[in-house]
């Protein structure tokens, strides 16, 4: 019995420059030549992605921790924006990520906390140019599955910051504003402003002229009508759900890049001390993460990418929130020394942070892919390398889980590990779900346990 593909899951449209991936369409299901029975059981294996996001200086422990384990974990006050999720969640407490205590390196918590983050390995104190620490999970995962997207990772974030200089206590400012790393010694920087991301995504630069490219952007053409031709065509041979998914898919994207368009013409200073305003990101941090957001999801539901990292702020980030009533400094804030008021300011951070994780979940929720929602072929990992900010402790931390794995995570619960597990378990755990071999990566002991 021989299958055929109406539609290559691979499939683009392109024209004048420009390349968009498909969402996941029922005509890319697998269909026998012979009728019967078998065809009936034919399966569609959609792909899984994860994503690894990250928040700075660590969280205000007891607005976070729930009280009991299991399945009737009540939510604390930070996870309260996550309520509507609450079945598609992991709470894993007591993960530890060693290779950020200072093991008689002295200061620089900040720095080892995100390059440790994905790593899970101690990174060299130095801020010359002989950095070193690992290889971070994200991009073992594109061992093997780089190959089977146009772009094998996707590394985003909201603050650039330096790759040079002293940033924390002697400390390359590489450590702290990278948490993706491609080999020891060589971090993936992250993109800040969205309209590059978009063309990273959309724009297929290695297979056309420069001058078609810069003649699509003169004439200020829509990505879209540059392949509106092409899409006709692939109308013709879609059924009246995919037709119907198709244009609402193009018209998201649309609509995305028009607000990248609209907040190009209104940027303005980012109040963030010490970095560049780069052009074409949205003056309010909230629409810069949202619009950010929107890039993560687009990459997944269009099968661009399958692996992404988001640094929602660059560690030891001293932001500050006035916005929601804190005009102190993030990292300021969070030596706090139990005084309240201050704890109550944090709080308000954590909070906000995970407003807009909701905003993120909402979206990769909204999509349908096979029987389900591209959520449910995810793990969105969440959290930061450091516990509690006033300690700057680096076990017990806070971290969360989303998604389903197509079907391989249990979710829905609150599971508590012991002291000392360290966060490399997870990461062992998340690669065998994606399908890639490894027995190892930094001061792993195996695969975590408890997830399915």
């Amino acid at each position: 019995m021989s299958w055929q593909y109406p539609v290559s899951r691979r499939t683009v449209l392109r024209g004048l420059g420009a390349s968009i991936a498909l969402p996941w369409l029922e005509a890319m299901a697998p269909r026998a030549s012979a009728t019967g029975a078998a065809a009936a059981e034919a399966v569609t294996e959609l792909p899984r992605r994860a994503a690894y996001l990250y928040v700075p200086n660590g969280v205000s422990m007891d607005h976070w921790r729930p009280a009991s384990v299991g399945a009737d974990f009540e939510l604390m006050p930070t996870l309260e924006p996550l309520r509507e999720f609450k079945d598609d969640m992991l709470v894993l407490s007591g993960l530890t990520l060693d290779k950020a205590r200072d093991h008689g390196d002295g200061g620089g918590d900040h720095a080892r906390a995100l390059s440790a983050f994905l790593t899970c390995s101690q990174p060299r104190k130095t801020h010359g140019a002989d950095i070193k620490v690992g290889i971070s999970v994200d991009q073992v995962a594109t061992w093997k599955l780089g190959d089977a997207t146009r772009l094998p990772s996707l590394e985003l974030g909201c603050d650039a910051g330096s790759q040079v200089g002293n940033c924390d206590s002697g400390y390359s400012c590489a450590y702290s504003n990278n948490i993706s790393w491609k080999t020891e010694s060589t971090p993936l920087p992250k993109e800040v402003n969205p309209r590059l991301v978009f063309e990273r995504l959309f724009l297929d630069g290695s297979q056309i002229a420069e001058k078609d490219r810069q003649r699509r952007m003169a004439m200020k053409k829509s990505v879209l009508d540059a392949i509106r031709q092409d899409a006709g065509k692939l109308n013709d041979r879609l059924g009246a759900n995919d037709r119907r998914k198709l244009d609402e898919y193009l018209s998201s994207v649309r609509e995305l890049e028009q607000r990248i368009q609209r907040s190009e013409k209104h940027t303005g200073p980012i109040k963030v001390p010490d970095y560049p305003v780069p052009t074409g990101i949205p003056t309010e941090y909230k629409d810069h993460l949202r619009v950010m957001c929107d890039m993560l999801v687009l990459a997944f539901q269009t099968d661009a990418t399958r692996i992404s990292t988001f640094i929602f702020a660059n560690e030891g980030s001293n932001r500050g929130y006035p916005f929601i009533g804190v005009s102190e400094g993030h990292h300021d804030l969070s030596h706090h020394g139990d005084d309240k008021t201050k704890i109550e300011k944090i709080s308000k951070i954590n909070l906000f942070h995970t407003e807009q994780l909701a905003y993120l979940l909402t979206k990769l929720k909204s999509v349908r892919e096979g029987e389900g929602t591209l959520l449910d072929q995810c793990m969105i990992v969440y959290g930061s390398g450091i516990g509690d900010g006033n300690r700057h402790n680096h076990d017990d931390l806070p971290i969360l889980m989303f998604g389903k794995g197509g079907g391989s995570i249990q979710s829905g619960r609150h599971v508590q590990y012991p002291g000392e597990t360290p966060l490399a378990d997870l990461h062992l755990a998340i690669l065998e779900r994606l399908g890639v071999s490894t027995e190892k990566l930094g001061d792993s002991k195996g695969r975590l346990p408890g997830l399915s």
